[in-house]
């Protein structure tokens, strides 16, 4: 939630943002080694994990972006770009 408040607050409008990693999608892991890695990292701390595309879409409209694409990368990865509504 930080960096996009963070970038709700500093974009410029149609100013952009581009997050990379893995993602659950609609509350799935993609990929059974995303679902490993979540648990490793929740092993370590409640509050980390994989997060969730669709619900950082929807937090992100709280902070005046706009999820406008989805790219899926290598290694089960994602990237996420986000614009500053206008």
């Amino acid at each position: 939630k930080g960096i996009l408040a963070g970038a709700g607050h500093v974009l410029k409008p149609n100013g952009v943002l581009f997050m990379y990693g893995p993602f659950k999608v609609d509350g799935q892991h993609t990929a059974v080694s995303n679902e490993a890695f979540d648990l490793q990292l929740r092993e370590q701390n409640p509050a980390w994990g994989v997060r969730d595309a669709t619900e950082i879409g929807h937090i992100a409209i709280e902070h005046g972006l706009k999820l406008h694409e989805r790219c899926s990368m290598p290694s089960n990865n994602f990237i996420l770009m986000f614009s500053k509504i206008a």
